[in-house]
């Protein structure tokens, strides 16, 4: 396992959150069969064993994301162990996912967000300008949070109002700073250097705690959690990833092309992006307002 486990890191190139999940699904796996058919190697586990699994999984009534999540960690490991000559037939051939519930992202209406960003007074602190420069980044560049918590200085670019994000699978792509978030950003900038000086390695990550050190996730759902909820009070709309499905949905509105924002927002294809079009009635109430014959 461990070598499928570096086939993951180095070749695949997947993020450290998706191999430490791998990890545990296959532990989880591994200790199944062990309780239940006494099998020790999940190698040679067939299709009948491994869809016990997913029916055990379904009786405890595990999310379907969930399922399927563990089941795309199995068809990497058995195409894995195909690949290398380990085993001569994939189990994972005659094993089906379990159907998902379409759900639209949640986001917080325009306004709101607007209101909280423009009027609201963030303290004259490090803390505080980190705290804005969150919110304003997630939201006026729709990234995650694990390429906001990567985010360099050098992959700044002031002059040219852009800054450079690794997305999955370590693909990097430049996205566009507007003006009132490159101020946000040059304040907080200009706090760090006050903090910490340049010279200091600290500074390499853009967004450090206030003893210097790079941000880690906690902190930020903390953060965003802590301004959201004074605008919103749905638990589903309290989290980082909000931002980014607000970020989408309100350029959606505004007219954006759907090609445009599938590139700011770093999707492979286009599928994944076209759940927006979903959350933007009221753009299309005006368009058929304005073109239908009988509108």
């Amino acid at each position: 396992m461990e070598l499928f486990f570096d086939y993951l890191r180095f070749e695949r190139r997947y993020s450290p959150h998706t191999v430490v999940s791998y990890q545990t699904d296959l532990r989880q796996f591994g200790e199944f069969l062990h309780t239940t058919f006494e099998l020790e190697e999940p190698a040679q586990a067939d299709h009948t064993l491994v869809r016990s699994w997913v029916v055990h999984l379904m009786q405890q009534q595990r999310d379907a994301r969930t399922v399927n999540r563990k089941i795309a960690c199995l068809r990497s490991y058995y195409s894995y162990l195909l690949r290398t000559g380990v085993i001569q037939k994939n189990p994972m051939l005659r094993i089906t996912s379990p159907k998902v519930a379409k759900k639209l992202p949640e986001f917080v209406p325009e306004e709101a967000l607007n209101g909280l960003l423009n009027s609201f007074e963030f303290p004259d602190t490090l803390a505080g300008s980190r705290d804005q420069l969150i919110l304003e980044l997630l939201y006026g560049t729709g990234i995650r949070l694990s390429e906001l918590i990567g985010i360099r200085h050098a992959d700044l670019s002031l002059l040219g109002r852009t800054v450079r994000v690794t997305g999955k699978g370590n693909k990097q792509r430049v996205v566009p700073l507007n003006p009132s978030l490159l101020l946000v950003l040059e304040r907080y900038i200009a706090r760090q250097k006050q903090e910490f000086g340049m010279s200091s390695n600290a500074t390499e990550a853009l967004l450090v705690t206030d003893k210097g050190e790079p941000l880690y996730e906690k902190l930020v759902y903390r953060t965003v959690k802590h301004y959201l909820s004074q605008i919103t009070t749905a638990s589903g709309q309290q989290h980082p990833h909000v931002l980014r499905h607000s970020f989408a949905t309100h350029l959606l509105s505004k007219g954006a092309d759907l090609n445009a924002i599938k590139e700011l927002l770093g999707h492979a294809n286009l599928a994944a992006t076209q759940v927006y079009t979903h959350l933007s009635i009221d753009r299309l109430k005006s368009v058929f307002d304005k073109a239908h014959p009988k509108a």
